[in-house]
Formats: C-alpha cells, structure tokens, sequence
C-alpha cells in the first residue's frame, strides 16, 4: 500500500515565505482597491434620489472609497 505525504510547511515557514506573503498581500490590496473604485464608479452614476434611498449623499461616495 502506498502513503502520501499530506503535510506541507506553512506559508512563511521556507525560505520562500516573506516574498510570497509580499505578493499575496500586494495582489489582495490591489483586488481591494479595484472593488472600492468600481463600487464608487458604480455609485456616482446613481441620481441624488437613489443615493438618499440608501441612506448616501454625493459627498460621501469620495469619503468612503
């Protein structure tokens, strides 16, 4: 019967680590980054009414992305 080694080092645990964390981080705040810009995009095209439907006022779309 054969066995299969499940474990692996944890990220951070090789020499490899710290750089892999940079990247992943890196790339995690740019795909944040993308979203805020999208949903303030997305937000801008509403009109004054919409945006007091859900509680928004034009100035607070810059302020909270």
């Amino acid at each position: 019967m054969a066995t299969f080694e499940t474990n692996r080092p944890i990220v951070g645990t090789t020499f490899f680590g710290a750089p892999v964390r940079l990247v992943t981080n890196l790339h995690g705040q740019i795909a944040d980054w993308l979203d805020r810009r999208a949903t303030a995009k997305a937000l801008e095209t509403l009109s004054d009414r919409e945006l007091d439907d859900i509680g928004l006022a034009r100035g607070d779309i810059q302020q909270r992305w």
